[in-house]
């Protein structure tokens, strides 16, 4: 009897080596290099320049186009340019979180209080804060303010200043530049503080200027002694006098 032959199934392929697990840091490598060439870089703003420094003392900036434009509390739209310009001899501008807190108020009111003193050399006073011109507007009503309020809600010369904080809000503080656009004062601080800075500065002004111009006083004095001494006849003058008195 013939003996029949069965055939052999083919043996099952051997399984795949399963893959080796990526590394996180090989993960991160690989998504940034897909990034950069995936995106282009992007610029630090919409115009492709680098965001400007913030002011320091001894500083000249460049006014035309600093902090962009704001808004006076009657509701005229202006910038810090256009301030310095109107003014004398410069601008201050001290910021404040919020209008009619107690801070707020009691730092309003020593500029106040002192507006004659501290304007007196041409320096034009502002205070500045995020609030909308219908809250600034009573609060310089109500504290009967001498100077503008200045209305910023986007907080585009707050920032320019150094005053912002992150994410929202004012740092109070206080700055001050003269006609040419140099920097006088740019600080932080207390509603007294910030005051206190602007007063020693134009007291500081005044004594440079008292240095500068000559006491009119002494030099009237001594024109008025002059033609007194040039009357005064000499010792020589009065003896002509009395031989010409004994030959006549």
């Amino acid at each position: 009897m013939p003996v029949e032959l069965r055939k052999r199934k083919a043996p099952a392929p051997a399984p795949e080596p399963p893959a080796k697990k990526q590394s996180k840091v090989s993960k991160v490598a690989a998504k940034v290099k897909q990034t950069v060439k995936g995106k282009p870089a992007k610029s630090a703003n919409a115009n492709g320049a680098s965001k400007p420094a913030k002011p320091v003392v001894g500083d000249t900036i460049t006014l035309d186009g600093f902090g962009g434009e704001i808004e006076t509390s009657d509701g005229d739209k202006t910038t810090l340019k256009a301030l310095v310009e109107e003014s004398k001899s410069g601008v201050v501008i001290f910021t404040y979180p919020k209008a009619s807190t107690p801070g707020c108020t009691n730092q309003a009111c020593l500029f106040r209080d002192s507006y004659e003193s501290l304007t007196e050399g041409g320096l034009a006073i502002y205070g500045l804060s995020a609030d909308s011109p219908k809250a600034n507007t009573t609060f310089k009503t109500k504290q009967k303010l001498p100077y503008q309020l200045l209305c910023d809600p986007s907080a585009t010369l707050i920032d320019a200043l150094g005053f912002k904080k992150a994410p929202k809000g004012t740092t109070r503080g206080v700055f001050v530049v003269d006609k040419a656009g140099k920097v006088l004062i740019v600080e932080p601080g207390s509603p007294a503080g910030t005051f206190n800075a602007v007063k020693k500065l134009v007291a500081e002004s005044e004594g440079a200027a008292a240095k500068e111009d000559p006491p009119a006083e002494k030099t009237e004095e001594k024109s008025a002694e002059d033609p007194e001494e040039k009357a005064k006849p000499t010792n020589g003058d009065v003896a002509e006098e009395k031989v010409d008195g004994a030959t006549e």
